[in-house]
């Protein structure tokens, strides 16, 4: 496969391979192709054995919602912190005999019992500390300027992380420290299936079909003139992993303007074949057949 990138994906490679915790943004408000092509990287991450996490600025829409993993997509990346709780006390020696727990109705208890002179401490003294899982890379789907960014992620943060840009919108700024961008694509999913592919992610049925879905959105079911020999080439790829093609159950006819083209001279023909095959497969079964006339006249 060609790459789509004029940057090599052996850096992205080296960014994932290096690293556990890996978050992904979404913009807002994203539709099939962005939110199928995040959802397919998180879950390939995740079942690649790495510590990811999906946001997205904005609730997930309904047409978004049978695409698998949506359930895991929070607002922020706070909701993953799941480090260690530490609670820290003032300490003097002598001044705590010692220290015990008790559950009770469902809550754990810490016991502080005090020596002999009592505790020189009070409640607003006490400290609690969350460990943090911070991601030190952050792919960006869809979005076209950092600054999309600042609701979600502390800036003062990013200094220290990793962005990887994708997308294939023309006034994308090509910010971060990968930039995967590339107009000439007509979705983001079909280029989230090349990097699934070229960093030899997992791509079980679920991921596949979540791709092949939006791929489908995005370029209408295969029919916009903007589709990309990638689309069709990736689209191969995730049918043998399962993937389905999801028909339309209406046909989309031409506009108006299209009406003299040559789409719509093969749309009639196809239809007049039909008709003609309909009335054929409906007429007596010696319609067909050569007629012979004879006379009346005797010579």
């Amino acid at each position: 496969m060609k790459s789509p990138y004029s940057v090599s994906l052996e850096k992205v490679r080296e960014l994932v391979n290096d690293n556990d915790n890996i978050g992904i943004i979404v913009k807002k408000n994203p539709g099939v192709d962005d939110m199928g092509g995040a959802l397919s990287l998180y879950l390939s991450f995740v079942g690649s054995g790495k510590k990811a996490s999906i946001v997205c600025p904005s609730p997930p829409l309904v047409e978004v919602s049978s695409l698998v993993g949506i359930d895991k997509v929070k607002s922020s990346f706070d909701a993953f912190k799941s480090g260690d709780l530490t609670v820290s006390f003032p300490y003097k020696e002598g001044e705590i005999e010692k220290i015990s727990y008790t559950l009770e109705d469902g809550f754990l208890n810490i016991l502080v019992k005090a020596g002999e002179e009592g505790l020189s401490f009070n409640e607003e003294s006490i400290q609690f500390k969350r460990g943090e899982s911070t991601e030190k890379v952050i792919f960006t789907i869809g979005i076209t300027r950092v600054s999309e960014v600042n609701n979600i992620i502390d800036m003062d943060l990013l200094k220290d992380t990793k962005i990887v840009n994708i997308d294939n919108k023309t006034e994308n700024q090509e910010y971060g420290d990968i930039v995967l961008v590339s107009k000439d694509y007509s979705s983001i999913s079909e280029q989230v299936t090349f990097i699934i592919l070229s960093l030899g992610l997992k791509l079980d049925i679920d991921i596949a079909q979540n791709l092949m879905s939006a791929i489908q959105s995005a370029t209408d079911n295969f029919q916009s003139p903007e589709t990309s020999a990638l689309a069709f080439e990736m689209a191969a790829i995730l049918m043998k992993r399962g993937a389905t093609r999801k028909m339309s159950t209406t046909r989309r006819m031409p506009k108006e303007e299209d009406r003299d083209s040559s789409f719509f001279s093969k749309f009639a023909q196809k239809a007049k074949e039909e008709d003609k095959k309909e009335d054929e497969e409906t007429a007596p079964s010696d319609w067909l057949a050569p007629k012979i006339y004879k006379g009346s006249t005797t010579v």
